[in-house]
């Protein structure tokens, strides 16, 4: 069922590009921490990687991706359910629903991540006859099944966050605290010498203990804004068919993430075992990093977009989307160079010549991965629209392409089968989702003045590919030509980044006035 946007609220909405400076503006905030994040949660995979044997790696992939796959379910959607209704309802002061609403949320994760636990602990004997051919894999399992609650509860509080408190207040816990725990578990593994049913314990200390930080930081903020004098026990009204009937759908999303995703490791992992698994993997965290931007702006997106729904402001909705797209395509295409561009000289530098042959699975995955970037924020648009009937569609039919591509190419080609199977398959689904904004919503389809944006990526990205496989140089070099290229696709395209109006305090500084052709911001 749709929630239909509320003319009445129209007057009273803000400048439709206020809305756009304030979520780029948080948005910025949260990169800054994510490029703090970045960088620990990349030492973590390096490490363990360089640390464990290819067999223990693959082994501990594979356990973590059951847990990815039990945290998808367990989370049912509600991750992205509560940012889409909360904000509706406190915008129209529907408080009554919005208790209601909050309460069906919470029950349903703790009661589908409950069954998910003990299914787990209860099928452990038949796992091992059946299903998981290599041990370890079992044992590691039963330690890490905990964090499907713990990530699940995780993701909720982090879209809670996203609503009622400011970027500020997630900055630490998401992107400091959280990966410096993980960080820590890693370097007392490797000081003292211990296992990896170690590193599997300590990661669910490290998920439990940032779950009940972010639980008090919510309480802290909700208690501040006086938000619990609205909670009457006696009024509350439980939308259970607008909840279900929203996020039930959702699960065809997160069951397309797993095809091309977790899917695929345990496709790797019945024909050709874990060494297939750490081939993929080991490279699989370095490609996702073209995500990393588009994940930090997406976290203040879908509550800015839901609010400018309720007020019916489709300019205020087309200037969000597309300047939020092409912010996340500028900043993110210097790595998209390194993971693309450089994905073979990149890889043999972190993980080594045993893993020579992971280079070209970097470069698919990051094409997918910068592709899934470049097209902005389609799915959370048709979201926030409601259009979960095409969604659905388009969620089973990639599915079906997905599993179709991988049982044809990983039985023969193993984690290079594995890489063209998720690259079709993520490009596919943001196309179909993007002509979705055409078709089921009134959102724009693409705007002419930023086709500048993409013309100038494509011919620098492809390019440095030619230039590196033609000229033989050592690769800081290319690091350097890449950032050069990187600079001039930004000069190129400044204008268009309405730096001025989105960031005047940058313009105190020189260099950026120069780049940008601006005059010193006023005092």
């Amino acid at each position: 069922m749709e929630i239909k946007a509320s003319s009445a609220l129209a007057a009273s909405a803000e400048p439709s590009y206020q809305s756009t400076k304030k979520h780029l503006r948080g948005s910025a905030l949260l990169l800054v921490g994510r490029v703090i994040a970045m960088a620990t949660n990349f030492a973590v995979q390096v490490l363990i990687v360089r640390y464990l044997s290819k067999t223990e790696y693959g082994a501990f992939a594979y356990a973590m991706s059951i847990v990815s796959l039990g945290a998808s379910f367990a989370v049912f959607g509600m991750d992205k359910t509560v940012t889409r209704f909360l904000p509706i309802y406190q915008e129209r002061e529907e408080y009554p629903e919005l208790f209601g609403s909050l309460i069906l949320i919470i029950a349903t994760i703790l009661s589908v991540s409950f069954f998910l636990v003990v299914s787990i602990f209860g099928l452990q004997g038949w796992l091992t006859e059946s299903y998981i051919k290599d041990q370890q894999i079992v044992r590691l399992l039963i330690l890490v099944i905990f964090l499907v609650p713990l990530n699940a509860f995780d993701s909720l509080l982090l879209g809670m966050l996203a609503i009622f408190s400011k970027p500020s207040t997630i900055f630490f816990r998401r992107h400091v605290l959280g990966p410096g725990l993980k960080l820590l578990v890693v370097l007392l593994l490797i000081l003292f010498g211990l296992n990896v049913y170690f590193l599997s314990v300590g990661f669910v200390i490290a998920g439990a203990l940032g779950v009940i930080l972010y639980t008090g930081i919510l309480l802290r903020d909700l208690h501040s804004q006086g938000f619990w004098k609205h909670f009457k026990r006696q009024d509350i009204r439980f939308p259970i068919k607008e909840v279900y009937s929203f996020s039930t759908p959702l699960l065809t999303r997160n069951l397309l993430y797993l095809m091309r995703g977790q899917l695929i490791v345990v496709l790797l992992e019945y024909f050709h075992k874990a060494q297939a698994v750490a081939d993929y993997r080991a490279v699989q965290p370095v490609a996702d990093l073209n995500t990393v931007v588009l994940q930090s702006f997406s976290l203040l997106f879908m509550p800015a977009m839901a609010r400018l729904f309720a007020k019916n402001d489709q300019e205020g909705i087309n200037n969000l989307y597309w300047q939020s797209t092409i912010w996340v395509t500028i900043i993110t295409f210097p790595v998209f160079l390194v993971t693309f561009s450089l994905a073979q000289p990149v890889t043999l530098l972190l993980f080594g010549q045993r893993y020579a042959e992971s280079g070209l699975i970097m470069a698919l995955l990051a094409f997918g991965y910068y592709f899934n970037a470049a097209l902005g924020y389609n799915v959370d648009t048709l979201q926030v629209y409601g259009k979960l009937r095409y969604m659905v569609t388009v969620d089973f039919v990639t599915m079906l392409i997905c599993l179709v591509l991988s049982l044809l190419l990983i039985p023969k080609y193993a984690a290079i089968g594995a890489a063209v199977s998720a690259c079709v398959t993520l490009v596919l689904y943001n196309i179909l989702n993007h002509l979705g904004l055409k078709f089921a919503t009134q959102s724009d389809l693409f705007r002419p003045r930023y086709l500048k944006v993409y013309v100038s990526i494509a011919l620098g990205a492809v390019g440095l590919l030619i230039f590196e496989y033609l000229v033989s140089i050592p690769l800081m070099i290319s690091i350097i030509l890449a950032g050069l290229i990187s600079l001039v696709v930004l000069v190129v395209n400044r204008n268009i980044l309405e730096i001025e109006q989105t960031f005047p305090e940058l313009l105190k500084f020189q260099v950026v006035r120069f780049l940008f052709k601006t005059k010193p911001a006023k005092t």
